[in-house]
């Protein structure tokens, strides 16, 4: 068997404690980008006055709290290095 360098180690050694965390941050971010694009629409909506208030208020909501959840799981996962 080959023997593994000390880096190669340390790699192999953090990835077996936080498995497919380079994914989860990926889907963290993704997420993130989608409620913050959705939150722009819904405002703008909001804004222009032009639509239904309850519904707009409500999906305006939606986008921001996937916002801050993406975020608040972002920043749990980043200080667990």
């Amino acid at each position: 068997m080959a023997k593994l360098n000390p880096d190669q180690y340390k790699r192999l050694r953090l990835e077996a404690k936080s498995p497919y965390r380079g994914l989860r941050i990926f889907i963290y971010i993704a997420f993130a980008g989608s409620g913050f694009i959705g939150a722009v629409v819904f405002f703008a909506r909001l804004i222009a006055g032009n639509c239904d208030l309850d519904s707009n208020l409500g999906n305006f909501a939606l986008q921001i709290g996937v916002l801050a959840l993406m975020l608040w799981l972002y920043r749990i996962d980043r200080s667990k290095k």
